[in-house]
């Protein structure tokens, strides 16, 4: 006859396994299951939500915002912060536009020259890998706190932006140029094309992900998140790696520059203002943690920015008033 002592010792000894691996599977996975129960209450609110139009729509618009919070999900893994990407993208916006101006048009930066195109994309990469570069300089070489630094050269970068542009928009774009945000390509099925901005986003986010899970560089960011004076005593050099952590920033918050000015056929100033919150709360939304670093992945980001897609996107279909909506909505 079994024992009932023995029962109860074993299965009272499962139990708190059992819950712990279902604590941790929605820790690691809830963030999915709350963007399905998103997706399944605006398909109810609104059916036109899930039409093909309506869900590229919606990706095309956080495209920007995504590019943005991929390298942004890094630098807070690194328990760090990036308050400038905003200002990036007004300054790589208007570098990039005035090097693809249509020839002879009056305000030109180089009028009579029509550039090759692969020059603006190569400038825009350039300026937000610059600007990172001096993001993490001041933070790890001067060991200013991240917050404080960055918050300083989001207003220094703004007002670069302004003075190369003397406060005016930067327009006539070549056609070759405003296809990286305007264009789309055929996907074979009938009526439906995927926006360029979309598969920019996508190749960014797999490059990101191999980026950070299966190379020495992301191992080593973790690992300055997690302990930096661990990190720093196992041999690992962290102010290379946080420097280089705000560069790939930089670079990614550069090509949501040259998307967004692409995409509006204009490039200003004051483009991309706000972003910078957006991005953040993608990556926190996403998983990544404000006040321990190592912790956040891609999946997550892409997600937690669908997810401030998604929700736009529904209230704009219910015809919710604007007044209630937050004021700095792209």
């Amino acid at each position: 006859m079994e024992n009932p002592a023995v029962v109860t010792r074993t299965e009272t000894g499962k139990l708190p396994h059992i819950g712990h691996l279902i604590s941790t599977a929605f820790a690691k996975y809830g963030i999915f299951l709350v963007f399905g129960l998103m997706v399944l209450v605006a398909w109810m609110l609104s059916p036109a939500f899930v039409t093909p139009t309506n869900i590229i729509n919606v990706i095309r618009q956080m495209s920007i915002v995504g590019l943005i919070a991929l390298g942004v999900t890094g630098v807070i893994v690194s328990a760090g912060i990036d308050l400038s990407s905003g200002s990036v993208v007004g300054l790589t916006a208007v570098v990039a536009a005035s090097l693809a101006q249509q020839p002879g048009y009056p305000a030109a930066h180089y009028p009579g020259l029509q550039l090759p195109l692969i020059v603006a994309v190569l400038a825009a990469c350039a300026v937000g890998a610059l600007v990172g570069l001096i993001n993490g300089t001041l933070v790890a070489k001067t060991h200013i706190p991240p917050f404080i630094a960055t918050l300083g050269t989001l207003t220094a970068i703004r007002g670069t932006a302004l003075l190369y542009t003397s406060g005016r928009p930067v327009s006539d774009l070549t056609d070759d140029y405003n296809f990286i945000g305007q264009g789309a390509v055929p996907t074979g099925i009938p009526h439906i094309e995927l926006p360029v901005p979309i598969i920019i986003l996508v190749v960014m986010a797999i490059v990101t992900h191999i980026l950070y899970a299966h190379t020495k560089f992301g191992k080593y960011v973790y690992a300055i998140g997690g302990n930096e004076q661990a990190a720093r005593v196992s041999g690992i050099n962290t102010d290379k790696y946080k420097m280089l952590m705000y560069v790939y920033a930089g670079l990614l918050s550069g090509i949501a520059g040259l998307v967004v000015s692409s995409r509006i056929g204009s490039g200003q100033a004051g483009l991309g203002v706000g972003y910078e919150l957006d991005a953040i709360a993608a990556a926190v939304i996403g998983g990544a943690s404000l006040s321990a670093g190592g912790i956040g992945t891609v999946a997550g980001t892409i997600v937690g920015a669908l997810i401030i897609g998604v929700l736009n996107n529904i209230l704009d279909l219910t015809n919710v008033s604007a007044y209630w909506q937050h004021h700095g909505r792209k």
